[in-house]
């Protein structure tokens, strides 16, 4: 097994290299300038969409698409990913992750607005899309293996960043913040997911929407009484990020320093794992909105890569850097519990512990659409009942696998899944600029 954890990190790190991290940065990059950086243009548009009153044909509505596409990406790269991301990189890394995710949203943009105009009905009456579809609605019968190697690889991504990691994740933090068996939390969390993942898209968006909000409103409740409660140690904080993030960062205390690349590529890798900006993940969710436009869903797509990354990846970062307990040596949920611990005593532990939980059980919930609609694309209607019952059994069985083997496995099968999506991205830009000029022209 050992041997194993170690091919597979060797691989993860090779398929995460700098090609891969420049051709993620680089379409969010690209995308920005072909739409004159829309995605600061119309953020405040974007806002608006969600107070707004439904429009157009769709399987749920605009805001629950969005609520579904947060409860997948919010999750427990907000708080172990955030935390590797500094122990790793330092405090620069957080730099590095606001950079990804501010091009990362005109990515976002695109995929909702691409899912949109290309997504189709399926036998049950429901709009289904995502990559699969707009590759091969968009590209030409030419493309249908790109497709193809999209969905197969989105199929088995979500057993790994949306199912076995986060089950793996929460488990381990209960058993050590509680003493609860690992096996119990697994076999828990299958009940509760199998009671919503078996009601169908609907039923996800339905928890998803009463869940996703207050879940976010209470973790950034918490992060920001730590943050108020280091308050002057903050602004030296926030500067601490920017120089280290082009210079690198001293070793201090525990922590053993860090080069200016490490901040790059553990910042983007973790940013990246945590909005999946580009992974083409999240227009799935969207395809099924309701809206009269493809460019009005991508306004608020775009949304989720800001709330996700700008907002509670940065409360987490903030809270670990100021505080400081990212020079303690700790690494992962630990940083994070020392951080919030430093406000609330022993009752730190219990928000981050109990945050996780939450995020995990979202994040369960949003990737089983991901992966049952990769799985749809593939093998047809008749392998969906048989795919939820797969995807409830496989969670209590994350709880008990190594930690170290899940991890390697999610980072691949993200890679694998994101880089036929950004293929995609990159050949229909135009098609995205065409339909954004069109709506806002018109408007």
């Amino acid at each position: 097994m050992a041997d194993l954890v170690t091919l597979l990190k060797a691989v993860s790190s090779f398929l995460w290299g700098w090609p891969a991290l420049a051709l993620i940065a680089g379409t969010g990059l690209y995308l920005s300038i072909r739409l004159g950086f829309l995605q600061f243009r119309r953020l405040g548009f974007g806002i608006r969409q969600i107070l707004g009153p439904a429009t157009g044909e769709g399987t749920i509505g605009a805001g629950a698409a969005l609520a579904t596409s947060l409860s997948a990406t919010i999750g427990t790269g907000n708080i172990v990913g955030v935390a590797t991301a500094i122990h790793s990189g330092g405090p620069g890394a957080l730099v590095w992750m606001w950079l990804i995710a501010l091009f990362g949203m005109a990515t976002k943009y695109a995929e909702a607005v691409l899912a949109v105009h290309y997504r189709e009905k399926d036998s049950l009456g429901q709009f289904v899309g995502g990559p699969m579809y707009y590759i091969r609605n968009g590209l030409g019968k030419n493309w249908t293996w790109l497709a193809l190697v999209f969905a197969f690889f989105g199929m088995f991504a979500g057993f790994g960043i949306g199912n076995t990691v986060q089950t793996n994740s929460v488990a381990h933090g209960l058993a050590d913040s509680f003493g609860v068996p690992t096996w119990a939390t697994g076999l828990t969390l299958a009940v509760l997911v199998g009671l919503v993942v078996l009601g169908g898209v609907k039923r996800i968006a339905r928890v998803a929407t009463f869940v996703v909000p207050f879940m976010a409103l209470a973790y950034i409740a918490a992060g920001l009484a730590v943050l108020v409660d280091h308050a002057s140690a903050l602004p030296g904080a926030i500067a601490l990020c920017f120089n280290d993030a082009f210079t690198g960062t001293a070793a201090a205390g525990g922590f053993a320093g860090a080069a200016v690349k490490e901040a790059i590529r553990f910042g983007m890798a973790r940013g990246i794992f945590s909005n999946e900006a580009g992974l083409g993940s999240a227009p799935i969710a969207h395809a099924s909105a309701n809206t009269d436009h493809p460019a009005r869903q991508g306004s608020i797509a775009m949304l989720g890569t800001f709330i996700d990354t700008i907002v509670v990846c940065s409360i987490t970062g903030l809270a670990i850097i100021s505080s400081g307990a990212w020079t303690s040596g700790a690494k992962g949920a630990p940083l994070s519990t020392l951080a919030f611990s430093s406000t609330f005593g022993t009752f730190g532990d219990v928000v981050v512990t109990c945050g996780m939980a939450i995020f995990a059980f979202t994040t369960l919930l949003g990737w089983s659409l991901y992966s049952e609609r990769c799985t749809q694309y593939l093998f047809g209607e008749r392998a969906v009942l048989p795919f939820r019952v797969v995807w409830v059994i496989a969670v209590p069985l994350g709880a008990i696998v190594s930690l170290d083997l899940v991890w390697a496995l999610a980072d691949i099968m993200n890679i694998l899944m994101a880089i036929p999506n950004l293929i995609a991205l990159l050949l229909l830009a135009p098609v995205v600029v065409r339909l954004s000029n069109e709506f806002f022209n018109d408007r």
